[in-house]
């Protein structure tokens, strides 16, 4: 689940040295050998070596894509179908920035994905030139590498909709109130999956994270890198739980934040009835800090007050759309930021404050769509796009709406802050096109390294649970535990329990001998700021799933 509804909400899209000459492919390895006789692995095979003869044309970024030097930029070419490597090929979006200490120190690359699926990993190197103090001893070390995954941003991009009218404002409200909002919502659903098929149907039955993670180690070849370094946070650990699944001898280092469950029965239906109630804990989590600071933001004294107000918020924008366009879908949109991310407490309560305080401006800004911003709404819908394509294809979906219509009932009486959204934003994959997968069953090969699995126990969008099952599954990982503790996406967070603990694996590849519990990072400061440039700032966190 994105942060924002896609049917129900306007969507918003919240992400060395030069290589010279050519260099030889990779040999398979035993780990890499356990289906060879996959058409596919041989393909993946034959697409690497030709992308590591061919390395990458590193050049200064356009300047339409916002990525200044010494940022460089180039693409790796990789098949559509890696069944069939010398057919239809696509290119990806690759781009980095060399480590800052020197030839002696560098470790090779760190390659990147925040999320999504959907998420562009393409602003990874800006952690470097914005001076991020967290990433100082690793950028020091390895080159950041990111990229677009394929259908993403400039990775031969697809869409499913026309852009002005996926963040046309405001939706319906996406709690049913009776049965004709719920058939007015399978109609979207179904309509959404249409125009996937009609205006991207020849890419989408090959946008699947098993594809996904064959780019990557395409992506690897190309850099020169015998080995990969990852960092993935949100549907980015699934990306690398596959890869490492399917490429265990591949990996180096690899680093996972914020853990989606890779267990088949999960992926993808019932992950999303697990981040419901997830995001109903955390909801109260933030409740509680608003009522615990109600002297600075006036909204109610208890979290039950604080909810009232909710509740008579969404009413009246249901009957009075705020500004003409903020009604209940866009305030899930704007609001849900507070569970997803501490750094977003603050910022939501103040809106929501200033609103009530007779200043509507700020929610209409945070909350509504800008409809003028014709590059940022074409990235929200293509980001949407590539998120119901990946989740649709990569696993079965129940096809009756009765299935539908029960759990999500079931699952609203206990958490009704996110659900019918979510389902909304889902259904297209209950009449997908696509011919739809079996997940990969994620497991540790002979040769995979210990990977490093960091996550707070309080996450909305990847529950905790998901980290524990894929600690099961690698053998020899070690898991880093946040207590008490709920923003998504942990490793940028200042925490030295947690700082340190990264900065030694990637740098010296030590883990602790035992799992780790740490404590929390510091609550956040009801602090007065800007809250248009806080909510900006969102952009730069991880994707969700």
């Amino acid at each position: 689940m994105r942060r924002t509804a896609a049917l129900g909400a306007a969507g918003t899209l919240v992400t060395g040295a030069l290589l010279a000459g050519a260099v030889t492919a990779t040999p398979a390895t035993a780990g890499e050998r356990h289906s060879a006789s996959s058409a596919e692995d041989r393909g993946v095979r034959t697409a690497a070596a030709r992308a590591a003869a061919a390395g990458v044309n590193w050049q200064d970024c356009p300047a339409d894509w916002g990525l200044k030097a010494p940022i460089q930029c180039g693409y790796v070419t990789v098949p559509v179908d890696y069944a069939r490597p010398d057919g239809r090929t696509i290119k990806i979006a690759v781009d980095r920035i060399a480590n800052t200490g020197g030839k002696d120190a560098r470790q090779g690359a760190l390659v990147y994905n925040p999320g999504g699926p959907g998420g562009s990993g393409m602003r990874f190197p800006t952690r470097v030139t914005n001076a991020t103090p967290v990433w100082k001893k690793i950028s020091a070390a390895y080159d950041f590498v990111g990229f677009d995954p394929r259908g993403v941003g400039h990775s031969a991009a697809i869409s499913c909709v026309d852009p002005q009218e996926f963040v046309s404002a405001p939706k319906a409200d996406p709690v049913p109130g009776n049965e004709a909002d719920k058939r007015a919502q399978r109609k979207l659903a179904k309509a959404y999956a249409d125009g996937c098929a009609a205006r991207s149907g020849d890419l989408l039955p090959y946008l699947t994270t098993p594809n996904t993670a064959r780019d990557l180690d395409v992506i690897r070849a190309a850099l020169g890198e015998k080995k990969l370094n990852y960092l993935g946070v949100s549907y980015g650990t699934y990306l690398g739980a596959v890869y490492g699944t399917l490429f265990p001898g591949h990996v180096r280092r690899m680093v996972v934040d914020s853990v989606v469950n890779p267990a088949r029965e999960k992926v993808w239906y019932q992950a999303n009835l697990d981040q419901d109630v997830a995001f109903e804990t955390r909801w109260g989590d933030w409740k509680k800090w608003v009522a615990k600071n109600d002297a600075t933001y006036h909204i109610g004294d208890t979290p039950e007050k604080v909810q009232a107000q909710w509740e008579k918020l969404r009413a009246s924008a249901k009957k009075n759309p705020i500004g003409g366009l903020v009604g209940p879908s866009e305030l899930i949109g704007f609001f849900q930021q507070a569970p997803y991310y501490d750094s977003m407490w603050a910022p939501v309560a103040e809106a929501w404050s200033a609103y009530r305080a007779g200043d509507e401006k700020p929610l209409v800004e945070n909350a509504g769509p800008n409809l003028d911003d014709k590059a940022g709404n074409i990235a929200a819908e293509n980001s949407n796009a590539v998120y119901t394509a990946v989740e649709c294809t990569d696993a079965k979906w129940p096809t009756n709406w009765r299935t539908w219509d029960r759990d999500n009932t079931r699952v609203h009486a206990k958490a009704p802050f996110m659900t019918w959204a979510n389902a909304w934003m889902n259904l297209p994959c209950a009449t997908w096109s696509a011919k739809q997968q079996r997940p990969v069953e994620v497991k540790s090969g002979k040769d995979l390294p210990p990977v490093l699995l960091v996550q707070s126990t309080r996450d909305a969008a990847t529950p905790y649970e998901g980290a524990v099952e894929l600690h099961k599954r690698f053998a020899g990982s070690r898991l880093i535990t946040e207590r008490d503790a709920g923003s998504h996406g942990v490793t940028g967070l200042t925490n030295p329990c947690i700082n340190d603990r990264v900065d030694a694996y990637l740098l010296a590849g030590k883990t602790d001998a035992k799992d780790v519990t740490c404590a929390p990072h510091a609550t956040p400061e009801p602090a007065k700021k800007s809250v248009k440039a806080a909510a900006v700032s969102a952009s730069d966190l991880p994707a969700a799933p």
